[in-house]
């Protein structure tokens, strides 16, 4: 069933067969929800979710040296960064966790190599073949896919090919077919056939996370890759990354004073490649030295920047930061505010273009904080005020902290794009701007949420446009839209679930992309739109599947979930701040339960669903159901209860002991033959994430000793040996065979991006991981 166009623009993600509307956005966009719930369930810091501003250096992430007072437009900015706790623990954890490397999307492998396990800046990632005896005997990790998704959701009135969301995107100035494209937590793939094929080319490097890629204009074959998308999780960069071949192979140039940041843009100056400027959620740094150092100019995020054509000596650079628009004509050395006439308001977002055929030009593109309204500026000359434009009548500014662009056509200085949740061509005929909607319209349309559009430089009617959908690209300025998603393995997986008896079916919900269905196939299908969220299959029926959407709500399928044959079973509940933004759900059976505050199970297939509030203001964060007549629900402020059946009703719930009081519990496992033996994982850092009780929850056996300090998302154990266990973290697996005494790195060959849900078929005896925009992989166990 598809939604309307109407429904799906007042924010409605879809209607059941029932006819039910289901979920409204939360305020401030399911963006900002969705990364809410990363930060929340980490115990990072909510002031870096929605600005990325960081007021004050927090204790419990950080470790840096005091920022100087005056260090906003001094020479030399401040210097001796270190690195946030959290980062090091994710660079650590990548030196240990790969020992072989294949690339298992091409056609040629990639051979066996051993990573470095000293220092950061020999990490590398490339096609150079090498190996390690040692590693051999390691079972390796294989892609299922996606390498695309049919059935791809838009706005519009026609379906796509998606992967997954895409941050940046790098077109070689030299080779207009030869593309870099920089996804939000599935590192950069390399094309050179104008995204016809793909290859990932950083999946061994410490972060995943891309946030900006730049060519050297003097020098294509260098390039560099600002790790940490600026608009989503806090704290995942891990520095500068360069290549010398174009894109191909990458080592890490730098770690400060960029570990812990995340980057919005990167600039190199094409008279003087030594030149670098980067914009990142802690300000403007510069370098003038090919970004071997760096040097802060400007406190606080800058979002955009701009540079303009003439020669180095007359070059103008424009800033678009929290504080306002910013001015250099010194080499980023010291900054002007330009007069914007705001008021003296902060942004909530800002980007800012120079035209390339008239420098003089300029536009910038924002929202003020705290308002709603799209704000456009152009400033005809460099001394010129900059003044109002009329934008798009029905541009939607609430998510314009996640996704944003501004660019001008490079042969035409009063025709720009902007991008929001749509994306918009403007024209300005005589004194009036035209506004065509080109993300969204009668024809072939692209995702919404736009991030990113690059410009060809060598024909300005090619332009890319990256967004939560992966790239499109049109020949015609967005009249018409072509899908270069086919091979691109970039999809965000959140959940898994199975049919046991059928190893080639699986069921994922991922952000932004909907539900989708694997049958053997590395090409996926959506079968369900809007943020897949938890799904699960009744195993004595497996016909019978359910998944949901963010909040609360479920929806049954009997026909192994094929698109069209989805009916909501509720619980109706719409969608509060603070609530979990993906509920768990559990199957056995024909009982099926989705926790939120309350927990509400039926015991036929989503009939009769009872209501059983959780005390405390407790909400449901993992839930487990061994048998159809127990339950066990955990929560977000580490509670455990048990519920039991009792014949004609749910018995009140049970509370346990809590193994860590406070923490964010991610994961239950109970063992349904020995109701005694009970696992949960946390993702709260700083502490004990991993625990066993072995006496049905009246205590707990730590096991985390001998784990990675990283946040841990999901244990998996195995049925027919109660000492085997998996556990996925924010980066990499790892196997127990002692019930959670001692523990090894389980993740040869798989890429090093946040592995987020396990499953585990012991009849196909294949171990299975959703990686974060990076895909879903399987072992042979």
């Amino acid at each position: 069933m598809k939604e309307s166009k109407d429904a799906l623009k007042k924010d409605i993600i879809s209607v059941s067969a029932s006819g039910i509307p289901k979920k409204k956005r939360p305020p401030g966009g399911k963006a900002l929800a969705r990364l809410k719930q990363f930060v929340r369930k980490r115990n990072l810091p909510l002031n870096l979710t929605k600005k990325m501003i960081p007021k004050k250096p927090d204790t419990r992430l950080m470790m840096r040296d005091t920022i100087s007072s005056n260090v906003n437009d001094v020479p030399g900015g401040s210097t001796g960064f270190k690195a946030r706790r959290y980062s090091d623990a994710v660079v650590e954890t990548c030196n240990a966790v790969n020992t072989k490397t294949r690339e298992i999307l091409t056609a040629a492998p990639r051979t066996a190599r051993i990573r470095p396990s000293a220092n950061i800046s020999a990490h590398t990632s490339s096609n150079t073949a090498a190996s390690n005896a040692a590693s051999t005997a390691a079972p390796l990790w294989r892609s299922i896919g996606p390498t695309s998704i049919t059935n791809g959701q838009t706005y519009g009135n026609s379906r796509n090919i998606v992967s997954g969301r895409v941050a940046a995107i790098a077109i070689d100035p030299s080779d207009s077919k030869h593309i870099l494209v920089g996804s939000a937590g599935g590192g950069v793939w390399e094309s050179t056939d104008r995204g016809a094929h793909w290859k990932p080319r950083t999946d061994f490097m410490p972060s995943l996370k891309t946030g900006a890629l730049a060519f050297d204009p003097s020098n294509p074959s260098l390039v560099y890759c600002g790790t940490g998308e600026g608009s989503d999780y806090a704290g995942l960069g891990q520095g500068l990354m360069k290549s010398t071949d174009g894109g191909t192979s990458w080592k890490m140039l730098c770690v400060d004073p960029f570990a812990g940041q995340n980057f919005f843009d990167l600039i190199v100056d094409p008279d003087n490649g030594k030149h670098l400027v980067a914009a990142t959620t802690e300000g403007i740094y510069t370098s003038i030295d090919r970004g071997v150092n760096w040097t802060q100019r400007k406190i606080r995020v800058c979002w955009s920047l701009a540079m303009s054509s003439p020669p180095e000596s007359n070059r103008e650079v424009l800033a678009a930061c929290y504080y306002g628009l910013y001015q250099s004509m010194d080499g980023c050395v010291s900054f002007v505010k330009m007069n914007l006439q705001t008021g003296g308001h902060k942004f909530e977002r800002l980007a800012v273009a120079i035209s390339k055929s008239n420098p003089g030009k300029a536009y910038a593109f924002g929202v003020l904080e705290g308002t709603k309204e799209a704000l456009l500026w152009c400033r005809p000359a460099v001394d010129a005020p900059w003044m109002p434009v009329t934008t798009p009548a029905d541009i939607d500014v609430e998510q314009a902290w996640y996704d944003w662009f501004l660019e001008v056509s490079p042969d035409d200085e009063d025709q720009i794009y902007l991008g929001a949740i749509e994306a918009y061509r403007g024209t300005k005929i005589g004194s009036t701007w035209k506004w065509v909607t080109i993300s969204n319209k009668q024809g072939d349309d692209i995702h919404p949420d736009q991030h990113c559009i690059t410009i060809d430089p060598a024909n300005a009617n090619n332009i890319f446009i990256g967004n939560d959908g992966g790239i499109f690209f049109s020949p015609n300025r967005g009249k018409d839209w072509q899908s270069l998603n086919v091979g691109l393995g970039i999809t965000e997986i959140e959940y898994l679930s199975h049919n046991m008896k059928d190893k080639k079916w699986l069921l994922a919900g991922t952000q932004d992309n909907g539900t989708i269905r694997y049958t053997g196939k590395l090409q996926w299908e959506q079968v369900a739109d809007g943020d897949g969220g938890d799904c699960g299959v009744n195993h004595a029926a497996p016909e019978v599947c359910y998944h949901t959407y963010y909040g609360m709500g479920m929806e049954l399928s009997a026909q192994c979930g094929q698109k069209d044959t989805w009916a909501s079973i509720g619980p109706d509940i719409d969608f509060e701040v603070g609530d979990i933004f993906y509920p768990p759900m559990e199957v056995n059976g024909d009982v099926v339960a989705q926790a939120g505050r309350s927990v509400f199970v039926s015991r036929t297939r989503g009939a009769n669903l009872d209501e059983i509030p959780l005390p405390g203001g407790n909400m449901g964060t993992a839930m487990y159901i061994p048998t159809p007549d127990d339950l066990y629900v955990a929560t977000h402020k580490g509670a455990i209860y048990k519920i039991k059946w009792k014949g004609t009703e749910w018995s009140k719930p049970k509370a346990l002991v809590r193994p860590r009081p406070g923490a964010y519990i991610s994961d239950l496992y109970v063992d349904a033959k020995n109701l005694n033996r009970i696992w949960v994982t946390s993702t709260t850092v700083d502490g004990n994430r991993c625990f066993r009780s072995d006496d049905g929850g009246a205590s707990w056996v730590n096991c985390t000793p001998d784990l990675t300090d990283l946040p841990i998302s999901s244990i998996e154990v195995d049925p027919l040996n109660a000492n085997c266990v998996w556990i996925a973290a924010d980066v990499g697996v790892y196997q127990s065979k002692d019930a959670g005494v001692t523990w090894s790195a389980y993740s040869n060959g798989l890429p090093n991006a946040i592995a987020c849900d396990l499953i585990y078929n012991p009849k196909a005896k294949l171990l299975r991981v959703g990686l974060r925009n990076r895909g879903v992989w399987e072992l042979k166990v």
